[in-house]
């Protein structure tokens, strides 16, 4: 049993990830000494990367005294490997370098990521992306409704146009069709899409809304390919189904409006390999 939770503990040093510190983008090497002590903080420290489970047993007499040999044996083996130069092998050299560019690489994203939070936040905050309940009203009187679809995703215009006239005359091979020809990727393949205007692809959801339910229709040229459009139904929905709906809608509008007058402030270029 003892020997079990050791391990859980040795386990849960060695997978968890320490939490990024804001002022400190620098990684240095663990350092240790022929004549050390395990500190209250060197337990706190590890206590803060358990699991709850985990945690829990290390505040019994057994669990702390198990998660204290486990912090022993670790600055034992640091001690000992750096005492034999373990530290100055090629191996740790080129590992160490590897991990320390990963982290790095770690470091930058979530700075960044945390920048784009602030960003938004801030944006919420302002206003700028507040939506009002008369919005909300207006947006819900021209489209109170929701349409779904399926589609058939394929790579080059003359297939699709063969595939569309086919289904133009037997909308009943869509499965074959889709199976044969489909280029979408498997986790779409063969799925409808419900959506309210302003929640999907504006090129499709303008055919959905001028198509009668059973109807093909396509084929529509985006990013993915050339799509072919069944609307597979409509339904209305009341004013209280839809208001969250509309209001995270008419947030990304309004958060779109903000990108598009960025891009007068600011130059972002697309690199492209073919250029």
């Amino acid at each position: 049993m003892m020997k079990k939770c050791l391990y859980l503990f040795v386990a849960a040093a060695l997978c968890a990830c320490h939490k990024p510190q804001e002022n400190t983008p620098a990684f240095e090497p663990p350092t240790a000494e022929k004549s050390s002590t395990v500190t209250e903080q060197d337990v706190q420290d590890r206590l803060e990367l358990l699991s709850k489970q985990d945690y829990a047993f290390a505040q019994t007499p057994i669990g702390r005294q198990n998660l204290l040999q486990t912090i022993v044996r670790e600055k034992l083996i640091l001690a000992d490997a750096q005492a034999n130069g373990l530290d100055k092998t090629p191996d740790y050299q080129t590992f160490s370098t590897q991990k320390r560019q990963q982290l790095a690489e770690i470091y930058q994203a979530y700075l960044q990521r945390l920048l784009e939070d602030l960003w938004y936040q801030h944006q919420r905050d302002s206003g700028a992306l507040q939506v009002s309940e008369e919005e909300i009203a207006d947006y819900y009187k021209k489209y109170p409704y929701e349409m779904t679809v399926k589609q058939i995703i394929i790579d080059n215009a003359e297939t699709a146009e063969q595939v569309l006239r086919t289904l133009k005359g037997s909308p009943r091979r869509w499965a074959e069709m889709e199976r044969q020809y489909s280029i979408a990727p498997e986790a779409i393949r063969a799925k409808n899409f419900t959506f309210m205007p302003g929640e999907f692809l504006p090129e499709i959801e303008v055919i959905a809304a001028n198509s009668s339910s059973g109807s093909v229709q396509g084929f529509i040229k985006t990013a993915l390919g050339f799509h072919i459009i069944m609307k597979t139904g409509e339904k209305r929905l009341s004013k209280q189904e839809a208001a969250a709906r509309i209001r995270t809608v008419l947030e990304n509008k309004k958060l779109d409006e903000i990108l598009e007058s960025l891009q007068t402030k600011y130059e972002v270029t697309v690199y492209d390999k073919n250029e």
